[in-house]
């Protein structure tokens, strides 16, 4: 199988961009993928001491200059050009198989060119309230509800008139 690349453009955030990297460290997904992490000249030196303490768990570039996201995305589309690509924000939290379940989407029909999966806070694929913030149901964590949806929405998709970048995987 092809190896996915995940990309991660970084700017800011140490919190958020610790918690995203290591829920990709701890699902467990059947595809092989290479965690791409774009710093984009962050001005916050935790952040740059974070990501070149990940060593070997991430392929790390780091920008001299801030370009962007756009810039960094495109950057990103070329390393790897015969490979999938998922975009991924460095605010975003991820769980279980995520991966594999986005890809079974995007391979269930020939004409699917990207898939987006719901959240708490995507416009469009907001969920239980579209277009709205929504916190996590009490008790839940971002882990349980992907098992629910996983179970309940098992092999569904909804076409959509746009994908959403806060996690978009790109045929």
């Amino acid at each position: 199988m092809t190896p996915v690349d995940i990309i991660i453009p970084v700017y800011r955030g140490l919190t958020q961009t610790r918690a995203c990297i290591e829920s990709m460290l701890a699902s467990y997904n059947t595809q092989p993928h290479e965690i791409i992490v774009i710093n984009d000249a962050s001005p916050e030196p935790a952040v740059a001491e974070y990501l070149a303490s990940l060593g070997e768990k991430i392929t790390l570039h780091t920008n001299a200059t801030n370009l962007g996201f756009v810039k960094n995305c495109n950057f990103a589309f070329t390393l790897h050009p015969d490979r999938d690509v998922l975009l991924l924000n460095s605010d975003t939290v991820v769980a279980n198989d995520w991966l594999d379940r986005m890809l079974r989407a995007a391979e269930s029909q020939p004409n699917i060119a990207s898939v987006t999966p719901f959240s708490n806070n995507a416009t469009i694929c907001s969920y239980p309230r579209m277009g709205e913030d929504n916190a996590l149901p009490v008790g839940h964590t971002v882990a349980s509800l992907d098992s629910i949806f996983s179970s309940e929405n098992r092999a569904e998709t909804s076409e959509i008139p746009t994908a959403v970048g806060f996690c978009m995987l790109i045929r």
